[in-house]
């Protein structure tokens, strides 16, 4: 492991820290892990376990991220590592989120030179992705520093959940995300994701302030799919700015979520015509 110190973090008395960096607040005791997994409590500090160690690499057309409303037609340089702090039965990139994937070490300054290498191929900069890159914060900070001297572009693909304070840190560097917003539910966020949607609600109004913002939900089949949910969504991010891009994508069954059937195209070109009388970008994904 590259011994990197972690950021919003307390100690506590008897070796116990308080990791900040997301809501859950974890209190993680010496040699353990945080619900993310990656991040790791040695002799009351804390540590930065994922740091720099990439699981994923790729270009990818900007649309994949889902960006369909920034730098349309150009490409960018797609990483992931490991970990999530989210535990969704139905994750569509589990192997990384939640198993043990073979990893290389990649540091900030030869990430960044590779894609500033690739400027000719189309690549714009830096999408933090595949799996949960807030968890890995020390590392995508870095990186974005690096790359906004490039006088290239960063860009996160994430579920939103994290704190105030180092999402307000990192912001300044970033120019675009798409944001997981799985459901307008608080239910579905306690019992299906282990989490509070009404944090990921503050993530995507921050960061509708400070960069470009478009936002999916995966439509599930009896657990988000109802007219009154993506209308009540649409409404909310239409108030915000009825310009935010909503991305509707049809579910698949994966993972440990095997027992529904595939979102139906009608219901999601119904929802998609209820949330475009709030919202002048929505787009079906998956279709």
């Amino acid at each position: 492991m590259t011994e990197i110190r972690a950021q919003y973090y307390v100690k506590k008395e008897d070796g116990l820290v308080h990791c900040l960096l997301c809501p859950h607040n974890c209190h993680i005791k010496n040699n353990k892990r945080g619900i993310c997994r990656v991040r790791i409590n040695i002799d009351g500090d804390l540590y930065a376990e994922t740091y720099g160690q990439i699981s994923s690499l790729a270009l990818d057309p900007i649309e994949k991220k889902p960006l369909y409303n920034f730098y349309p037609g150009s490409y960018i340089l797609s990483v992931g590592s490991y970990g999530c702090n989210f535990s969704c039965s139905f994750c569509q990139n589990n192997g990384i989120s939640f198993g043990n994937p073979q990893t290389t070490y990649i540091s900030p300054e030869i990430l960044v030179d590779k894609a500033f290498s690739l400027k000719d191929s189309g690549n714009i900069g830096l999408a933090y992705t595949y799996n949960e890159p807030f968890i890995s914060y020390e590392y995508v900070l870095d990186c974005c520093r690096l790359i906004k001297e490039k006088k290239m572009k960063n860009v996160l693909i994430t579920n939103g959940y994290v704190q105030n304070d180092p999402l307000l840190e990192l912001l300044p560097y970033v120019d675009a995300m798409n944001v997981d917003l799985k459901s307008f539910s608080p239910d579905f966020y306690q019992k299906i994701c282990n989490g509070r949607v009404e944090h990921v609600k503050d993530t995507i109004r921050l960061a509708a302030n400070k960069c470009h913002v478009e936002v999916t939900c995966l439509v599930i089949p009896g657990l988000n799919d109802s007219p009154e949910e993506i209308e009540a969504m649409s409404v909310w991010l239409s108030q915000l700015s009825p310009e935010i891009p909503l991305h509707l994508t049809r579910f698949f069954p994966r993972y440990k979520m095997l027992d529904k059937e595939s979102t139906s195209k009608t219901v999601l070109i119904k929802l998609k015509e209820i949330a475009k009388s709030h919202l002048k970008n929505v787009y079906l994904g998956n279709v």
